[in-house]
């Protein structure tokens, strides 16, 4: 007997492509069915995380007309992570796997097909991954890369043009639970589970309506969130600094020691004020660095909540 899979798609705004999404995922999940390759009781998942506009509004009229939609609907605002986490829990309880994506269509649905032929083939964890970045803008796909490339250098472990897009397995969504960080970064969190994993490969498109929820100024916050969760190697990089600064000091003072034995004048005006401002900015910078590790101590040590779940939309829960 097939397996039941559950497809969680994280919503904040989404009125404008949610119609459009709904009838694309319920076409897919009706061909997986009709091809046996999940069970009737498959769902699409839709995780409402606080919208201001119509989405949840949405989601229930979807529900309502066809039990293929399930939903759940988050008290407030929680951000993508928390919103996609909330869904996955919800998930784990009634599918056997599950295929996570976003709601903008740009994830190519049809790709969902080769991550079950994986999954089935014994594979716990498959990531779907962009297998080519030809539409995107210069100043778009080189910001895109580096930030891939900036998190590895960094110490956070991700999949090279990974977003959220991937299935997981039963097992593997339980030991995710174990994770029990406040500040979630899933792609950096997911590899670190283990199992047998596998990638698929797929062109992305466009978003089929709507605006994206992720501009630069968000993006960059994502990236200090993912390496500030993840890695310690930004104290690390300051540590190493630090002895770099003092031994540059030792040099100098050598330095200037010698020139004033031998009696050569120093005036010292440009180094001494050059020397203030660099070693000003580089204890400002590193007070940040740790100020931003002791705020994420602070909010972990509080244990609050990553999610707070006010309904849940499911005809198999009747």
């Amino acid at each position: 007997m097939a397996d039941t899979l559950y497809i969680v798609v994280p919503c904040y705004n989404e009125e404008e492509v949610l119609p459009i999404t709904a009838e694309h995922l319920k076409l897919k999940m009706q061909k997986l069915i009709a091809d046996k390759k999940v069970s009737n009781k498959s769902r699409v998942l839709f995780v409402n995380d606080g919208s201001r506009d119509k989405t949840w509004e949405i989601i229930c009229a979807l529900h309502k007309e066809n039990p293929v939609f399930s939903g759940v609907n988050l008290s407030r605002n929680r951000g993508h992570q928390n919103a996609l986490l909330a869904g996955l829990m919800v998930a784990k309880e009634r599918a056997d796997v599950t295929v996570s994506m976003d709601a903008d269509l740009q994830d190519d649905i049809n790709a969902v097909d080769e991550m079950l032929d994986k999954y089935y083939g014994g594979c716990d964890i498959v990531y779907g991954v962009r297998s080519e970045r030809k539409k995107d803008t210069f100043f778009k796909r080189f910001t895109a890369e580096f930030f891939y490339k900036f998190m590895r250098f960094m110490g956070a472990e991700t999949v090279f043009n990974h977003a959220d897009y991937r299935l997981m397995s039963k097992r593997a969504l339980y030991d995710l639970e174990k994770y029990r960080e406040v500040n979630l970064f899933l792609r950096g969190i997911v590899p670190m589970i283990g199992y047998k994993t596998d990638t698929v490969y797929y062109r992305r498109d466009e978003r089929v309506a709507g605006e994206s929820k992720y501009p630069l100024k968000k993006m960059i916050a994502f990236a200090l969130e993912g390496i500030t969760s993840l890695s310690s190697k930004p104290i690390r990089f300051i540590t190493l600094g630090g002895f770099l600064v003092s031994f540059i000091s030792v040099i100098m003072i050598i330095y200037f020691i010698v020139r004033w034995a031998i009696g050569a004048t120093v005036t010292g005006w440009a180094s001494t004020i050059c020397s203030i401002w660099l070693i000003g900015g580089l204890i400002m910078l590193s007070l940040g660095v740790v100020g931003e590790y002791v705020g994420k101590i602070y909010l972990e040590a509080k244990a609050r909540p990553t999610f707070i779940i006010e309904s849940v939309l499911n005809d198999e829960d009747k």
